[in-house]
């Protein structure tokens, strides 16, 4: 347990081990003697599972430089990066997630404020030391390639065939450039106008059935040839695992994002078990936002084990489809574009990490992303 306190205390104060000595957890005031400041535990850390209190912290100051934080944030740390509530809210989606709907963040427009960077700002604060300068530690601009392109396939191009498009058809089939959702050499032309940004590309590695269809092959020349062109154009390759969560053996990247976003605490487990690092699907697919309170990455603790394991989560703020499906926010342009960017401020304003999911398919005509996409990039110059 002292490894995960000391990991949430340093995590807290932005990683500064010298101001995390300085901060103890406990409920004993003596503890001022030796610490600036005390966080007083609500008990409930390794033992059960509650919901944190969402009201203001309380803060007293029985002398000048000392503070007791008598809100146990350590506690509330855990419980959203965690995801310790869906230990104990077992509700879950058709496509079997923990769906933002379920959770207590969709109440009160609470999605849209990373609490656990407030936390942060607050311990800082009382340490007196300065509070990290609005801006982006890391932008990520993320797409998951569910498919490489819609005709040149048997099957796709049969069924564009039969539904009256042949002419795009044969056009695809001669070049794929001409194909409708290979928008690849635009997106990487776009996310280029963000040079500090990285880039990363999930490519999926499933047996291509079910909510997994298609899988392109990636020993077929339209995969080897956008791997190549994502690889030339110092882009990442990362891992889009398959829907019924079975976790590829790693080849070549240990950056993995959930197909659908589906992920939970058993999957993730299997995630750090099987060596992966990094993981991008901390989301929620029906609402955008701060899923784990937080805009900065953070390792994962497991709630069922209470263990910190060595995989970081790196929370996704916004995702294409959940602005605009219909069974999710369905928001117009206009109405998505000031969601955005009230949220990318929140961002920029705790100094956190960026992550955006936008899918190569969204980009066709009938869609309003091709648009929306590049006004979010011009928000992200500092």
């Amino acid at each position: 347990m002292k490894e995960i306190i000391d990991y949430i205390i340093t995590w807290l104060c932005y990683g500064d081990e010298e101001a995390a000595q300085r901060v103890a957890y406990t409920a004993d005031e003596c503890a001022l003697e030796s610490h600036d400041v005390i966080i007083v535990p609500n008990g409930h850390l390794g033992k059960d599972i509650v919901v944190p209190d969402f009201t203001k912290p309380v803060i007293e100051q029985p002398t000048k430089g000392k503070t007791i934080i008598r809100t146990d944030i350590v506690y509330a740390t855990f419980f959203y990066t965690s995801r310790a509530e869906e230990v104990i809210n077992t509700q879950r989606d058709e496509h079997g997630r923990f769906a933002a709907k379920y959770s207590v963040l969709s109440q009160k427009s609470r999605l849209l404020i990373p609490r656990l960077d407030e936390y942060a700002r607050l311990v800082l604060k009382q340490l007196n030391l300065p509070v990290p300068d609005s801006g982006f530690d890391h932008i990520y601009l993320t797409h998951d390639v569910d498919s490489i392109a819609q005709y040149r396939s048997f099957r796709g191009a049969i069924g564009g065939i039969l539904r009256g498009e042949s002419k795009q058809v044969f056009s695809a089939l001669r070049e794929i450039h001409k194909d409708p959702i290979y928008t690849f050499p635009w997106l990487i032309e776009q996310d280029e106008r963000v040079p500090h940004a990285d880039a990363i590309y999930f490519v999926k590695r499933t047996k291509g059935k079910g909510y997994d269809y298609p899988q392109y092959p990636l020993w077929g020349r339209d995969y080897k040839r956008l791997k190549k062109l994502i690889r030339h154009n110092n882009a990442y390759l990362g891992v889009h695992g398959s829907y019924y969560g079975d976790i590829p053996k790693i080849k070549y990247s240990k950056m993995f994002r959930a197909h659908y976003l589906r992920a939970d605490i058993d999957q993730l487990q299997r995630l750090a078990d099987a060596g992966y690092t990094d993981d991008f699907t901390m989301g929620f697919a029906d609402q955008p936002g701060f899923r784990l309170q937080t805009s900065r990455a953070v390792r994962w603790i497991n709630p069922k084990t209470m263990q910190l394991t060595p995989l970081t989560l790196h929370p996704l703020i916004i995702m294409d489809n959940t602005l605009s499906n219909e069974n999710y926010m369905n928001l117009d342009e206009e109405e998505a574009y000031f969601l955005c960017e009230r949220l990318i401020d929140k961002v920029r304003m705790h100094h956190g990490d960026l992550c955006l999911l936008w899918h190569n398919t969204s980009f066709t005509s009938e869609k309003y992303h091709r648009s929306l996409y590049p006004k979010l990039l011009d928000l992200l110059h500092d």
